[in-house]
Formats: C-alpha cells, structure tokens, sequence
C-alpha cells in the first residue's frame, strides 16, 4: 500500500499493521486521523483529537462557528452510535422503561422484577465498556482499579437501595453472591474459554498476584466467621450487641486494610498484574490484540455517570420487587439474593474475563474476577457495614454459618486451583461445576433468620 502520495512526513513513521476492511468499514464516516489512531498510542490520539477539533479555528468567517457544532454533533452522535449500538446485548435496554411502565400500570411484582433484571444486564455490562475505555487514559494500575469499582457498581447499588429498606439479608447475600460468582463462574468460564481456544497448551499466569488477593480473600472470611461462630455458639458478652459491634469493628480494620492494598498497589514500581509474558518474545499474531479507545476520556466519563444513575434507578424497582417475585414464583429469597442478582451485576466482568482469557491475557483476566471479589470482600461488605452504622440498619458481617463455610470453601478450592499457576478448559469446568453445587445448595437452603421470624413465640 502506497501512502507516500499523501504526506512527506509518513515517510518517517514506521507502519506498525494496516487497518482491515472491517475496521475501514466501521469508521468509514470519520476523517484520516481518526482512521489511523489505532496505529498510535493515546496520547498521540487525544493530540490529533485535538488538533483536529481545532482545525476549524484556522478557516475564517462565520462558517467557523457552525462546522464546530456539526463536529460537536458528530461526534455525539458517533458516541452514541458505539456505546447505545454497537453490542447486541444492548438490544435488552428496552426492558428498563417497560419495567417501570409495568410497576406504574400494573404492579406486577413478577414482571418488574425480571424486566428490572433484563434491563440492568446490558447497562451493566456497558458500565464495564466505559470503564474499559476510561482505563485507556489512567494507565494499567488505575485502569485496573477503576474496572474493579465501577464494575461492581451495580452490586453496591442494589445493596444501598436494600439496605435503606431495611432488607439486611438481602444485601449481605447479594454482596457473598457476588463473591462466588466473579471465583466460581466468571473465573471458571474465563478458564474453559480459554482452555478451549487454546487447546494444546496450557496457560499461563502471575502467581504472586493471586496470593496476594488469596491473603485477603481468607481475611475477610475471618471477618465473617467471629461473628457468625458467636451468634451460633451465643458465646457473646452482651447478646445481640456484642456481635453488632464486634462486625463495626471488623469492618474498619478490613477497610483500613484494603486501603493499605490500594496504596500498595498504586505505589508498587512493578504492578503486582504485570503479566508474565511481558518482557517475553511477542507470540506471532499477539501485535493484532492491541487496539485503541473508541470514544474520548470526557465521553467515557459522562457515560459512566448516565449509566450509574439509570442502574441505581432500576435498583430501585428491582430491589422494592424481590419479595414479591419470591412470593408469586415460589423461588427462595436466599436463591435470588445469591445467584441471580449476582450474574447480572457481574455481566461486565462475565464478558471481559472471558473476552480476556481468549485472546491468552490471563493475568488481567484474573484481575478482573478475583480483583473484583477481593474488593466486594474488603471494601464492599465493610462499606455496607458502615454505610448501615450511619443509616441506623444494624448491618453487621454474621451472614450466618451455611452462608460463611460456603465462601470459606470457595476460597479454598479456587486458592488450591490457582497454585500451579497455569489454567486449562478442565479448571473452569470444575469451576463452573462447583458453582452449579452451590446454586442447588441454596436453592434448597431456609434462611435461618426467617425460621426465627415465623416461629411460634413460646407462652410466658
């Protein structure tokens, strides 16, 4: 291909890879410079972004003024077009609105709820997209914490609406859901995708990351387990006050805690998801995985808010509707709490760990699942904790004891699946195995605290 004809300067710059039909295709309605950043990094490309926004100032007259704002709209619209139409899971946004016209109309329970759940899995997932794109501009660490947060937003959403509510189990079932999803599914189907791509060999990753998490994974496992082993063996000094302030307690220390592990990894040299392969001979074909932002850090910021506030208001609707979906589907509280709000909550990380493990980036594959649980671990539980100490909700981490040994023994088996280092199709599958036991378990499992709230009260 000759580009010699368009710039003397070309000459200097090296060609790195050519852009395919399918990529001209998509872009086909943006200028050259737009059709050659995925060549550059992004800084080169916030420059030409802005050269090129700028280019209107240097014709004159009136006509300035008017080719700025038809940029302007372009450019919305072009945004709009990636982020609203460009995923096909997108084509479940609609349920959002009819849930709400369902809950105003009829007060369905039943439909709200599963429309609330339908219409939160897409704007989850383009949640994760956002970030994903707002990562670009941040840098590795911060991208990896900013995709962490925001991908569990929806998570902590939802347990804020429960929480101001007063549906306590809710939210601690949810947030241990949330949990056992990102380590048994999303982790174990990032593991089999991947195997499967990857079938002759087996994949690699950076084991001193997953100790590091695995420590704080089994410390917020002691941080459920005290309070829920005095609550059982009503060991407590004060009944029913003593394990609501020994959970505060928890609660800070894990904070401060998770604190500590942020300020080690943003102030670590070497990032601790570096993955093992960097500094390595790229493979033949690895130069064709790296890509380009598709929309600007302003426009990844604005989406981020519109998406957060349009989930915390289906939240809302969902949460106001689970009991009465329990009710009229005859399907247990624990049940939903766990398994099904959990898997739409983790849809962005579901998608990118698995998108991740195929292309074999392992590590950031891992980064995303068991990141994300450590967080919801030590930050989002705790938070909650706190977050109910203020709102006077005695929130506290005595998640009962079938609910703390099935995340004690979780962590065990995804700890004992990580050691070796390396990942095939045979992990996932015994990953995703071991998360269907755990949906049957609570399937069939009876909250205890609903057993004490409909037990007859003994006569005086």
């Amino acid at each position: 291909m000759d580009n010699h004809d368009h710039n003397d300067d070309n000459n200097k710059t090296p060609m790195v890879r050519i852009q395919s039909t399918v990529e001209m295709e998509s872009f086909e309605e943006r200028s050259v410079e737009f059709e050659d950043e995925s060549l550059e990094s992004p800084a080169s490309i916030a420059r030409k972004k802005h050269s090129f926004h700028a280019a209107p100032h240097i014709s004159a007259g009136g006509s300035d003024h008017c080719y700025a704002e038809e940029i302007i709209r372009n450019s919305v619209i072009d945004s709009i077009k990636i982020v609203v139409f460009s995923a096909k899971i997108n084509l479940l946004m609609p349920f959002g609105p009819l849930a709400i016209l369902v809950d105003k109309l009829s007060g369905n329970h039943s439909w709200v709820f599963f429309l609330s759940l339908l219409g939160i899995i897409p704007l989850a997932e383009r949640l994760g997209y956002a970030t994903e794109q707002l990562a670009w501009f941040t840098g590795p660490t911060v991208g990896g914490l900013l995709n962490a947060t925001f991908g569990n937003a929806t998570e902590l959403i939802i347990s804020i609406h429960a929480l101001k509510i007063g549906m306590i189990r809710v939210v601690q079932q949810s947030l241990l859901g949330s949990i056992l999803s990102n380590m048994l599914l999303v982790l174990g189907c990032a593991f089999f995708s991947g195997g499967l791509v990857f079938f002759e060999r087996e994949q690699v990753f950076n084991k001193g990351a997953v100790a590091v998490d695995s420590g704080l994974l089994l410390m917020a496992v002691m941080g459920l387990l005290f309070p829920a082993v005095l609550h059982s063996t009503h060991t407590e000094l004060h009944f029913g006050t003593s394990e609501l302030a020994l959970s505060r307690f928890s609660s800070c220390i894990m904070l401060v805690a998770y604190a500590s592990y942020l300020f080690f990894q943003l102030r670590r040299q070497n990032n601790v998801y570096v993955p093992v392969s960097e500094g390595e001979p790229q493979i033949e074909g690895s130069s064709d995985d790296e890509e380009a932002p598709e929309i600007s850090k302003w426009e990844s910021i604005i989406w981020l808010s519109i998406l957060t506030a349009w989930i915390s208001v289906l939240s809302e609707y969902l949460v106001d509707a689970i009991e009465g979906a329990s009710v009229s589907l005859k399907i247990p509280i624990a049940f939903i709490s766990v398994i099904l709000l959990p898997i739409v909550g983790n849809a962005a990380e579901h998608a990118g760990a698995v998108m991740f493990a195929m292309k074999d980036k392992l590590d950031i594959s891992l980064g995303v699942a068991i990141g994300s649980s450590t967080q919801i671990a030590m930050f989002g539980i705790p938070f909650c904790v706190v977050a109910g100490w203020v709102m006077g909700r005695p929130m506290d981490l005595n998640f009962q004891l079938f609910e703390t040994a099935t995340l004690f023994i979780t962590v065990l088996v995804v700890a004992f699946m990580l050691q070796e280092g390396t990942a095939n199709y045979l992990k996932g599958l015994m990953l995703i195995l071991c998360y269907l036991i755990v949906a049957a378990s609570f399937f069939v499992h009876i909250d205890p605290t609903s057993v004490e709230d409909n037990a007859p009260k003994p006569s005086p």
